[in-house]
């Protein structure tokens, strides 16, 4: 009989299965105060099925076979794990505000780039799947469907590139790694292709004045990355990512988890990529692109307990960067001019919380970590090596002591030591000079959020730093967020924000050319006010949602260190501020998914950035005054094809002043026109891979020498830093992503 009752069993179990696995599980999302979450994710643990809600918080899934548990994520919240009864249809979910170090896991999305509704600052959220239709390589290319920030090349030589927020350069953007702040100094011309795009889960863009938590930096903004977590539910065993373009840029990306425990794991990440040819398609004789070779790795562990939370990870990169003359015409040149940086970088982090009342999210946080960066560069005969070394500390206390009061305080410390070495002429028999560079800060913060009902929040912070170079300085910051109905939100902020310029680590770059350089003795820490409102709107339409969002950001700087290329065009002098230096920038975004699968964006920003030199008020050089943009995206309904396209108009602007040659005409024009670019891709989904193939800048609008005096680098005219459009022509490339999931 047992023979028999076992197979029967095993049948009525399978039936049931079967019968659960017809059955769908709705309900909706909401945070504490009953606002609900569009775009968070709901994912059956251990399995790859999944959803999200829509713009109302409501969501609809399909059970699979047996599953009763949900994992139910979003950016800026505490991932939770419900169990679900079989017989249950519907549950209402509440998400937590998150901890520090309690980072989200972002897993299928359909909303993939938008605003975070309820944080009370003005975010953009860059989830993977956005990121996957500008198929990034690092972090410099993941911003081609984000209206707000610009990336830019800031030579013809290097391939150095920064990113433009609200008008200004990436240096007043405070970057971060799972928040913690990175890519200072040193690092910062090239950082933005330290980051490879298969490593980044998702990316966070807070325009104007940010949290006073992560230190007192962020002038115009901070952005945030966060990277794939060997702890988050729906973490593959395996994943890679292999690309090939028609510049010779080949790349090959990998990561592996392991579960260990229920409550431990790692994974390992990997990257690899090599530019092997040079190209000179202007026929100037310097190549267009530098020859770039970079190994990348990167290993972490997570501990999860229910009361403990324990991270660490280490990353070690070595990159090899040439650049400068090549054969022209045959013939090489008798004395080329060579670019060549070396770069050697190591990272390591440890990320600490205690929780005391889950409740009231209680936690005691502790923030470890360190940074080596060596470099070694060269620009002709012009020498820059630094050896840049960092330490930063943060203990961080959090309470809600009701869900409209909360309290997060703490303090923190950050060291930086700069070893230069370095010669700024092309004069190789002078004797390269020397400069060490120390600063330590100290600093103490306390933020107070108050939210008086599910329509009004509002959130002011304080921080006070000592620093040994400048003493005490104080960084107040308040941001409003009211939403008096479920279709507009407003949001306003006020801030201020310091900066410790270190002038010869941050705009190396500009040796590449025959300008001298003046510093003066007496640089002031950089100081600046930023204002902004914003409006956010989501209007039904057609059974339909259009987003609206307008945005106006004022940027005044109080001290600031001006790099002045206008007072003498054969010299660069950094100096401090003596007069007004400021920005404002406005923008319109809509978003409108016409039919099912299809999504348009439209945005346009206009951009006034001014700053005064010698008592007269420039036109900041090399800064568009407008950019639109207009993306679409189309995927079929079976999900297996996805069809993607960005238009990006650029906007003219002045250049810094010219000279006047032996022949009377000017050395290069004082200003230069709007150009527009085009990007495209397709995308086929299989079960566990997909191939995509695209193009860049499909107009095949080139820069016209972009390299003044290219025929001889080592006269007076030579300059590369002249740079306002792209240096190469139109880009095709292809791509196969591969991942197996790992079952928790």
């Amino acid at each position: 009989m047992k023979h028999l009752i076992l197979p029967l069993f095993a049948l009525a179990w399978a039936v049931s299965a079967q019968a659960g696995s017809d059955r769908v599980l709705s309900g909706s999302v909401a945070d504490a105060n009953g606002e609900t979450i569009p775009g968070a994710n709901i994912v059956w643990l251990g399995s790859k099925t999944g959803t999200s809600t829509d713009l109302q918080g409501a969501f609809s899934l399909k059970r699979t076979g047996a599953a009763d548990r949900l994992v139910v994520s979003c950016i800026g919240f505490a991932t939770d794990t419900l169990t679900v009864a079989p017989e249950q249809e519907y549950i209402d979910i509440v998400l937590r505000e998150g901890m520090e170090l309690a980072e989200v896991d972002v897993t299928a999305r359909k909303i993939t780039l938008g605003k975070l509704r309820s944080s009370v600052m003005n975010t953009d959220m860059v989830s993977r799947e956005e990121l996957f239709r500008a198929a990034c390589c690092n972090l410099g290319e993941s911003f081609v469907t984000n209206p707000s920030v610009d990336v830019n090349y800031s030579d013809a030589a290097t391939g150095a590139k920064q990113i433009r927020l609200l008008g200004l350069s990436g240096t007043y953007v405070q970057l971060l790694t799972e928040n913690i702040p990175n890519f200072r100094g040193a690092s910062a011309p090239y950082a933005l292709g330290y980051v490879p795009g298969p490593w980044m889960q998702s990316i966070q863009v807070s325009k104007g004045t940010s949290s006073v938590k992560n230190g007192y930096e962020a002038l115009t903004g901070q952005i945030n990355i966060e990277f794939k977590k060997p702890q988050a539910a729906d973490a593959d065993w395996v994943s890679a990512n292999l690309f090939g373009s028609t510049t010779g840029r080949y790349e090959a990306n990998a990561d592996a988890s392991v579960k260990l425990t229920d409550k431990w794991s790692t994974m390992l990440l990997a990257h690899y990529e090599n530019e092997t040819r040079s190209h000179d398609a202007n026929d100037d004789g310097f190549a267009d692109l530098p020859m770039v070779e970079q190994y990348n790795l990167f290993n972490r562990w997570a501990y999860m307990g229910d009361r403990y939370i324990f991270q660490a990870g280490i990353k070690a990169l070595r990159e090899d960067r040439t650049s400068g003359q090549v054969s022209h015409g045959g013939h090489a040149a008798a004395d080329p001019y060579r670019v060549g940086i070396n770069t050697d970088r190591y990272e390591a982090f440890v990320k600490q919380a205690l929780v005391f009342d889950k409740e009231h999210n209680t936690n005691l946080a502790l923030i470890l970590s360190g940074t080596l960066h060596d470099m070694d560069a060269s620009y002709g005969r012009k020498l820059y090596d630094v050896d840049q070394q960092n330490a930063y500390a943060s203990l961080i206390f959090e309470t809600d002591f009701t869900p409209q009061h909360s309290l997060s305080t703490g303090v923190s410390f950050n060291y930086d030591h700069y070893a230069q070495h370095f010669r700024l002429t092309n004069d190789a028999a002078l004797e390269p000079s020397r400069r060490l560079d120390k600063e330590a800060v100290t600093g103490l913060y306390a933020q107070y959020t108050y939210k008086p009902s599910d329509k009004l929040t509002l959130m002011a912070g304080v921080r006070g730093d000592y620093s040994n170079l400048y003493g005490s300085f104080f960084t107040p910051r308040a941001n409003v967020r009211y939403a008096p109905n479920d279709i507009v939100t407003f949001r306003a902020s006020v801030g201020k924000g310091y900066r410790t310029n270190h002038v010869l680590a941050e705009n190396n770059y500009l040796l590449a050319s025959s300008r001298a350089v003046r510093l003066a003795d007496d640089l002031k820490q950089e100081e600046a006010w930023n204002y902004g409102v914003s409006v956010a709107t989501s209007i039904p339409v057609a059974d339909k949602t259009l987003t609206l969002n307008a945005e106006y950001y004022y940027t005044d700087f109080l001290n600031q260190v001006v790099v002045d290329m206008e007072s003498n065009a054969h010299e660069v002098a950094f100096t401090n501020l003596d007069g007004r230096s400021y920005s404002h920038v406005f923008q319109v975004e809509a978003s409108y998914p016409f039919f099912a699968g299809f999504n348009l964006t439209a945005a346009w920003r206009w951009t006034n950035v001014r700053h005064e030199i010698g008592g007269v008020l420039y036109e900041k050089a090399l800064t568009g005054r407008y950019k639109g943009l207009l993306t679409a995206s189309y995927k079929t309904p079976l999900g297996k094809w996805q069809f993607d396209a960005t238009w990006q108009q650029n906007g003219g602007g002045r250049m810094p002043k010219p000279y006047t040659l032996a022949d009377g005409s000017l050395s290069w024009g004082e200003r230069y026109g709007s150009f527009g670019q085009l990007s495209m891709q397709v995308t086929r989904f299989f079960r566990r891979w997909s191939v995509y193939v695209g193009g860049e800048n499909l107009t095949n609008f080139k820069q016209r020498n972009p390299i003044i005096g290219a025929d001889n680098p080592w006269g007076d005219t030579f300059d590369a830093t002249m740079v306002w459009g792209p240096m190469h022509g139109a880009t095709g490339y292809i791509g196969v992503r591969f991942n197996l999931p790992r079952g928790n």
